[in-house]
């Protein structure tokens, strides 16, 4: 069989995942990056030749499946409808409030097009979406815990950095233990915003600038950092480069749920995703369904999806024969 013919849109972290991920994927083939840069001063990780956004057009057929690595605010809610119109696309739209609206903009321009976009896929939303959906399907009394991290939320790091008088800034969102353990005991408790997760900051100061007021922004900043409980801690930016350079992340998704006649039986389902590198693995995750938007293409499907619909066995390179004999 051919190789899944590769493009990608945005070349930042997760642009330069998807790449690795290409490259570790026998059966597909990254044939260009896209970037709103200028191609001459992007460097690509495996030697792929990288063109304008302007240029894409001309890879109409030359490309099967599109993955977009922007940001879910300013880019995909454009970007992801207008490409489904010309290519197969993969987002990771993760702005869960809006996905409704998102998904009906791609679906719109999709069915128009003839081609498949599957949107809003990683890690969450995406595997722990599935892990959700499972077991709650499996434990239909019951509730859902997500817990995030230990690790480095990008957005709220871009948040602090944004704030007069900061050089540089990391934002570990990190679980309440006692939270966790509750969960995990079965204890089924009933968790505020402040008691599942904390902020860890740790900021770069510009020369000059008033630590005092900087730490004041951050923790009474709106939607970020207000309703938790957070630490600030000012380092250096030799010791941000040395302790802070990565972009780990993880977390967990918790079923508690009951069976029997009077639901005697507790039972505890999880799902913990332990990651040193956010955008390598979330690029994985783009990997796979770009696999699995080209065999729905290939089989007539079309239109907007997510990787609720998507067939498990679609994800994976093996043959469903190998499938059945090694995973099953």
């Amino acid at each position: 069989m051919a190789n899944i013919r590769i493009g990608i849109l945005g070349y930042g972290n997760l642009g330069r995942g998807v790449e690795l991920a290409c490259q570790a994927n026998e059966d597909m083939e990254l044939v260009a990056v896209f970037t709103r840069r200028d191609p001459a001063s992007v460097t690509t990780i495996t030697g792929v030749p990288s063109y304008h956004v302007d240029d894409l057009e001309g890879f109409v057929g030359k490309i099967d499946v599109l993955v977009r690595g922007g940001g879910s605010a300013p880019d995909l809610p454009e970007q992801t409808p207008a490409y489904a119109r010309l290519f197969n696309v993969v987002d990771s739209f993760d702005t869960h409030a809006n996905i409704p609206e998102h998904f009906a903009k791609v679906d719109a321009s999709a069915k128009e097009a003839g081609t498949v976009a599957v949107i809003s896929t990683g890690w969450d939303p995406g595997l722990f979406s599935i892990a959700r959906l499972y077991a709650s399907a499996v434990l239909p009394q019951g509730g859902d815990y997500t817990f995030w991290g230990r690790g480095v939320s990008q957005g709220h790091s871009d948040a602090i950095r944004r704030i007069p008088g900061v050089a540089d800034a990391r934002q570990y969102t990190v679980p309440v233990p006692e939270a966790l353990e509750a969960v995990r005991a079965g204890q089924n408790p009933v968790l505020t915003t402040r008691e599942k997760h904390k902020r860890d900051c740790f900021v770069v100061l510009q020369e000059g600038a008033d630590a005092a007021a900087i730490e004041k922004a951050i923790v009474e900043m709106p939607n970020y950092f207000a309703d938790y409980d957070t630490t600030v801690t000012f380092i250096s930016a030799e010791e941000m480069k040395a302790n802070h350079a990565g972009l780990p992340h993880g977390g967990s998704v918790i079923r508690t749920g009951k069976t029997g006649v009077e639901g005697q039986n507790q039972h505890v389902v999880e799902f913990k995703l332990a990651l040193d590198s956010n955008p390598e693995f979330t690029g994985s995750v783009l990997a796979a369904c770009a696999r699995a938007a080209y065999r729905m293409a290939a089989e007539g499907w079309v239109g907007c999806k997510t990787i609720f619909d998507i067939p498990p066995a679609m994800l994976a390179a093996a043959s469903p024969e190998e499938l059945r004999a090694h995973m099953l």
